[in-house]
């Protein structure tokens, strides 16, 4: 097999870092000694920009989800569309190969027409990894004033009756109308920064009404959530929870439950707010409480068969970037610990690297297990945060350029 210089000077850097055992890395020592740990992950970054490099090149449009190891793909991006840039965003910072910016540019490029697109809530996904990444890494105005116009095009879906944005269903449809998903906590971040971008505070404020609401409906008391909340879109009333990608109403969606702790971590951050700062310790909680011995997720914290039901990786990837923040956020060392564990669990077990045929990084996800739609495939959001993650404990500087990891109470 043949080695490429990148990788030899990468092992040995890892050499000489791990030495010291990095204080990241002597966090997670109840897992393995510290040297090891802060190796697999290089290992694992390695793994993936060596995978990119190979795969990258001949993508001409968005990775969906694999079907036998290869990607399939949307045109126009889906919801995901911002995840591919993304994760060649990151390979830039830590390759500093410019290949990987020039490819993350023009994809990102090919998003442009949905920034006017009012149908879905999904345009923090969207953009935020594409286009306020390459804001941030180019200084290029363009790609701010685009990130601006989606923020605008996701504040057309707010309902002030019930102070939420509506998930799904073009605006004047009445299906969905009502419908609240838990997803859409990572989508506010885009909106604070088009307030900071533009210095217009209705942005920001959509983005809190929202985030209140959600605190105030969905986690249970045991700090779970369900996927949906239903409210009546004519009163605003609350009417009660919901599923579509958990197991039921009652259950509680690993990357649904990931997405809460990762997104109240951020509204935290942006606003000072610390009952935000609490809702995602509730959260953090029970997911950390519940999460097994192989620290991989399941699909469903609630599901009959777990802690023995397939398992959702990009759940994991996730989760600990969302610790990683709550962390800092808390001085809870112990957020921290989780997410190097699940971190390294995930370049230990759920690489693709057995297989010569996989063009994506993360293998074991799953996307909707109740529509039986995408078991055991990899997914760009499972690439991108475990990137993400990884990143952020071996080049935090770098992530904060990309993404912002400041604190703006």
């Amino acid at each position: 097999m043949s080695v490429s210089r990148r990788t030899v000077l990468a092992v040995a850097a890892s050499a000489t870092a791990t030495a010291t055992s990095p204080a990241w890395a002597a966090e997670a020592s109840g897992h393995q000694d510290p040297a090891s740990t802060a190796h697999t992950l290089r290992a694992a970054a390695d793994y993936a920009v060596e995978k990119l490099r190979a795969v990258a090149p001949r993508v001409t449009a968005f990775p969906v989800a694999t079907k036998f190891e290869k990607w399939v793909y949307s045109q126009d991006g889906d919801w995901v569309g911002g995840f591919w840039p993304g994760t060649l965003w990151m390979a830039y910072l830590y390759s500093k190969d410019d290949v990987f910016r020039t490819l993350a540019l023009d994809s990102a490029r090919r998003l442009a027409p949905r920034r006017h697109d009012t149908t879905t809530h999904d345009l923090g996904f969207l953009f935020y990894p594409s286009w306020v990444t390459a804001w941030r890494l180019t200084g290029e105005d363009s790609w701010s004033a685009g990130a601006v116009q989606a923020a605008e095009s996701l504040i057309q879906r707010y309902n002030p009756r019930g102070r939420f944005i509506r998930a799904w269903g073009a605006l004047g449809d009445p299906n969905n109308a009502g419908r609240v998903i838990i997803d859409t906590m990572m989508n506010l971040d885009l909106l604070a920064f088009a307030s900071r971008q533009t210095g217009d505070g209705k942005y920001l404020g959509v983005a809190v009404e929202h985030a209140r609401t959600v605190q105030e409906t969905f986690p249970r008391q045991d700090g779970s959530t369900p996927h949906v909340y239903d409210f009546d879109p004519d009163s605003g009333a609350p009417i009660g929870p919901n599923t579509v990608q958990g197991y039921s109403p009652t259950s509680c969606w690993s990357r649904g439950q990931a997405w809460g702790i990762y997104g109240f971590t951020t509204m935290y951050r942006r606003t000072g707010d610390k009952q935000f700062l609490s809702t995602a310790r509730k959260l953090a909680d029970y997911a950390v409480g519940t999460l097994g011995e192989d620290h991989v997720p399941v699909w469903d914290y609630r599901a009959p068969q777990q802690p023995h039901d397939i398992k959702d990786a990009s759940a994991g990837a996730v989760m600990a970037c969302g610790l990683i923040d709550l962390s800092a956020a808390t001085g809870r060392r112990e957020y921290r610990q989780v997410a190097v564990r699940i971190l390294t669990a995930l370049s230990e077990t759920c690489l693709t690297s057995k297989s010569a045929r996989a063009e994506a990084i993360v293998a074991r996800c799953t996307r909707n297990r109740p529509a039986e739609d995408g078991i055991e495939v990899s997914l760009p959001y499972a690439d991108y945060y475990l990137l993400e993650g990884i990143l952020r404990l071996l080049q935090p500087q770098d992530v904060d350029r990309a993404v912002d990891l400041s604190m703006r109470p």
